[in-house]
């Protein structure tokens, strides 16, 4: 596992370099981010060719994060990038624990690389891998890379403090501003985005293999995992339209081949090519993704938005986050330009009006949700900076947070039609 004591610290830097340099010489690495993120999976895969898996252990049972684990089971290797800081979790466990990369670590024995920020010290960043190192007896701590290091000396300096604490240093990165990657509201921009990505990766793997020992990196991977099918996730219908493109590209790897798994299609179609999602579906399903971004492009879709219409009167149809808002009445942009929607729910939201909305969900339905029934517990999260003008429709759920405090963003249901700010990550224990 990839980690360190906070976020910002260079993780994603590192991960993309070592998958790829990695892949460069022929290793099959297996990526997993851990915690709800779906921006940086899409990178992982774009760095070395396979799906990279969310594992998170708040929102996810035991059995379902075992599976998911076990997916690396026909790699040589399998790297895992964490979240935020190696301990940070929510304070009430959910699932399987609080959502901290450590718990993910300890699950799977799987040792961890600290990445320090030694920007500014020195010697002193020894004291905090020590501190990481003795914090937790079932987390191993394998080796710290020290990152924005600003001379030789300054390497040197900080190498004498981790060697007198006994912690092995297994790479040291100068400090380089041009592998930036640029970042929007949610995190990194997305992969998809990136017309040089490839070069940019290659760039990263380059950096990595200059300033990182990957004999000494791989010699300290723990033993393999046993591979496993894919577990049988029950899908909200058998066939699925899934809007995909640039606007709806929040989808979780796990989910979708779980649905897969349990014998449900998946029907592709793109709203910002004026698709109609396919005529035989038994349910559409909008995903999250940057809708504000298109949202003129995605108004004037006259003909992708007439067949949700008719799909809605006689089969489901659901939104979550972005597929949500396109399900309203009408988006707001962040200019505070007005665009009419697909009008199936009464709900007007705007992104002028921006406050952060972000956390772990706990939703129990009031109404049917495609063939999820009423009552049925769901596990996710919820991060946006929309806010809701309007929102007529009767709530789609009782919501709570990760401390089970009441949550204002029901969703909401109107007839077939359903959306909710929550994306779904897995059935909750009841």
């Amino acid at each position: 596992m990839i980690a360190a004591p906070a976020s910002g610290s260079g993780k994603t830097t590192l991960m993309l370099g070592l998958l790829r340099a990695l892949a460069d010489e022929g290793v099959a690495v297996q990526p997993f981010k851990s915690g709800p993120d779906y921006i940086d999976p899409a990178f992982h895969r774009a760095a070395c060719g396979r799906d990279s898996y969310n594992l998170d252990s708040w929102a996810m049972p035991g059995a379902l994060l075992d599976s998911l684990a076990a997916m690396a089971g026909d790699a040589d290797m399998a790297l895992a990038e964490a979240s935020m800081g190696l301990f940070d979790g929510v304070a009430t466990p959910g699932q399987s624990g609080s959502g901290a990369g450590a718990e993910l670590a300890r699950r799977f024995g799987w040792p961890v690389v600290l990445v320090l920020d030694v920007g500014g010290q020195a010697q002193s960043a020894a004291a905090t891998a020590l501190g990481f190192a003795r914090y937790d007896p079932g987390v191993t701590i394998a080796g710290v890379i020290l990152n924005r290091v600003a001379s030789a000396r300054h390497e040197r300096l900080a190498r004498a403090g981790m060697a007198a604490v006994g912690i092995d240093v297994l790479g040291a990165l100068p400090r380089d501003a041009s592998l930036r990657l640029p970042e929007r509201h949610l995190g990194l921009v997305q992969a998809g985005e990136h017309p040089d990505l490839d070069a940019r990766i290659a760039a990263h793997a380059a950096f990595v293999r200059a300033h990182v020992d990957l004999v000494a990196l791989r010699a300290r991977a723990a033993g393999g995992i046993a591979h496993a099918a894919p577990t049988r996730l029950v899908p909200p219908a058998q066939r699925i339209a899934l809007a995909r493109d640039a606007a709806f590209s929040f989808t979780y790897p796990h989910l979708l081949a779980g649905w897969r798994a349990a014998g449900a299609t998946l029907l592709p179609f793109s709203p910002l090519a004026d698709e109609p999602p396919a005529h035989d579906a038994d349910l559409v399903w909008l995903p999250g993704g940057y809708p504000e971004l298109h949202a003129g492009k995605i108004a004037a879709a006259t003909r992708c938005l007439g067949a949700l219409r008719d799909h809605a009167t006689t089969r489901p149809v659901h939104g979550e986050c972005g597929g949500y808002m396109v399900l309203g009445e009408a988006l707001v942009d962040a200019t505070g330009q007005s665009h009419r929607m697909a009008g199936l729910l009464g709900m007007v939201t705007s992104h002028a009006q921006r406050r952060l909305h972000l956390g772990y969900r706990r939703a129990s339905l009031a109404r049917a949700l495609g063939g999820y029934a009423p009552g049925t517990a769901l596990a996710g999260h919820e991060f946006h900076y929309s806010s809701i003008l309007a929102q007529p429709d009767p709530p789609l759920a009782a919501v709570t947070d990760s401390d089970g405090a009441v949550v204002a963003e029901t969703g909401s249901a109107r007839g077939r039609v359903t959306g909710s700010f929550f994306h779904l990550i897995a059935a909750a224990e009841r």
